[in-house]
């Protein structure tokens, strides 16, 4: 789930891509909450206001993990035993969350299971989707043992 609205078609064309190859080991949905915040709110109002739409839409998921830069960094073997822990554990579903502009709240942080972080840096939603949808796929060809992963 993402907040934000991905247009560009070099990332709509690279997700198309992992999301093929990764089609029939496990489902992905993409979610974008494609919020347009009035410019008169502050960062945090924009934050809360995105905080209940990823509250309300989240509801049916067992497992929350938010994707930010300051949660705890994973190898890409590491992220790929994180995805299989869930899987042998019984959870049917996993909502990973990537902010808007201004992050999470503390709100969803405190609700989170998990805070994992792509990277150190900061990476605009779209590009950070297609990063996780790569390392998804990445995750799934080192529990398969396909020689994707180097």
């Amino acid at each position: 789930m993402s907040v934000g609205r991905v247009r560009q078609p070099f990332v709509l064309q690279g997700e198309a891509e992992y999301l093929q190859r990764i089609r029939g080991s496990f489902q992905v949905e993409l979610v974008e909450l494609g919020m347009e915040s009035p410019e008169s709110m502050s960062p945090t109002e924009v934050q809360n206001r995105e905080a209940e739409e990823i509250l309300k839409r989240s509801k049916g998921y067992e497992y929350l993990v938010v994707l930010d830069e300051r949660g705890k960094t994973l190898s890409s073997k590491q992220f790929s035993d994180f995805v299989q822990t869930r899987m042998n554990s019984g959870v049917k579903s996993v909502c990973l969350i990537i902010g808007g502009a201004y992050g999470v709240s503390e709100k969803i942080r405190q609700e989170a299971d998990s805070i994992l972080s792509l990277s150190t840096l900061t990476f605009p939603h779209q590009l950070a989707r297609l990063v996780l949808v790569e390392q998804l796929y990445r995750a799934h060809t080192l529990q398969k043992g396909v020689s994707y992963h180097k």
